[in-house]
């Protein structure tokens, strides 16, 4: 059950979809057969998942087990032209291994990888198992524990990575990094908002030019399953070494746009926030704490603004009156900027009341 891309969680495609895939079919056959997964000639069953804008990725029943197959994309599925580095798949596949010899149960088993083609297949989650966090929040099982064990572990890898000069020398993904993150979120948000320009720009500079640790990218509740063992990291596409603080802002900040959502659960979404940054930071060993959530603070506005404004807006927020909920604290902490993630919170909780 690998998620990938925008907000909205992979799920199977609709039947008429896959009856339109003869092509795709026969080229992830031939894909698993150079992979060594695939006996020649078999013709297995799979199905597209949908709802990730940046790959391709099927569910595939092999002989022996059930596996997903992905394969990056060059233009992403969305309205505007957002062209990404296809390389960004290798990198992928380096973060996920690099990751889980630190935290073996927080990322999917890489099977097997075909540079050339842009291919690999990764183990897959059982959805009886494993429920896609962002499913969780939305329904309203809203856990503080869960948040708390996400920011545990992402700081985990953090740590693992930190002032590696093997690392960072493995991922020199500064190209793509700004193409799929820096620029289509702080950037472009800029062309949309100049009064925040500045602000903005400095932001993308800045974290452009932090080099701390392995970074994930896109540590989203959609990109994260909760199981047995607790949360498993997927979609690494936007791997970078780089500054820890945006994975850490990427990730509260969802938790803050769905408190807009759903105002009934303000509490506990700002109770998972807490706990999240709590573990995180008390686990955060690399650098002194105060300078590093001084970053993420000083980020998540930027990031905030962007999920609405930005080229990735959040499908949850269709309310325009939610969404100058957002622009609004957004600005004001832009302009304001303040260095504890609990003056953020209480940023938004004084939005969110009025």
């Amino acid at each position: 059950q690998p998620i990938e891309g925008d907000d909205r969680p992979a799920i199977l495609a609709p039947k008429g979809a896959r009856m339109r895939m003869p092509d795709a079919q026969s080229e992830i056959s031939k894909a698993l057969e150079n992979l060594g997964l695939l006996p020649p000639n078999m013709k297995p069953e799979m199905a597209p998942l949908t709802g990730g804008v940046s790959s391709d990725i099927w569910r595939v029943s092999l002989p022996d087990r059930t596996v997903c197959i992905k394969r990056a994309l060059a233009k992403l599925k969305v309205e505007a032209d957002w062209q990404v580095p296809v390389e960004r798949n290798a990198y992928e596949v380096a973060w996920f291994k690099a990751a889980r010899a630190i935290v073996p149960n927080a990322v999917p088993d890489i099977l097997a990888h075909d540079p050339s083609t842009g291919f690999f297949a990764m183990e897959y989650f059982d959805p009886n198992e494993f429920e896609l966090w962002k499913s969780a929040l939305l329904a309203g099982r809203i856990e503080a524990d869960v948040a708390r064990s996400v920011g545990a572990a992402l700081a985990a890898i953090h740590s693992g990575t930190a002032n590696d000069p093997k690392i960072e020398a493995a991922f020199q993904t500064d190209e793509t990094f700004h193409a799929i993150r820096l620029e289509p979120y702080l950037e472009a948000t800029a062309g949309i908002r100049p009064e925040l320009s500045e602000a903005l720009f400095d932001l993308s500079r800045r974290t452009a030019t932090t080099k701390r640790t392995l970074v994930h990218g896109d540590v989203s509740p959609k990109n994260i399953l909760v199981g047995p063992d607790g949360p498993v990291f997927l979609d690494a596409e936007c791997a970078w070494y780089g500054d820890p603080a945006f994975d850490a802002a990427f990730c509260l900040n969802h938790l803050l746009l769905k408190a807009a959502w759903r105002p009934c659960d303000v509490a506990k979404y700002l109770d998972c926030y807490e706990a999240f940054a709590e573990e995180y930071l008390n686990t955060a060993n690399w650098e002194p704490k105060d300078i590093l959530e001084s970053r993420i603070s000083t980020l998540l506005p930027g990031l905030f603004l962007a999920r609405v404004d930005g080229k990735s807006p959040v499908e949850y927020l269709t309310d325009e009156n939610d969404k100058n909920k957002v622009r609004r604290t957004a600005r004001h902490l832009l302009l304001n900027p303040v260095t504890r993630l609990d003056e953020v919170a209480a940023a938004w909780k004084e939005e969110l009341t009025k």
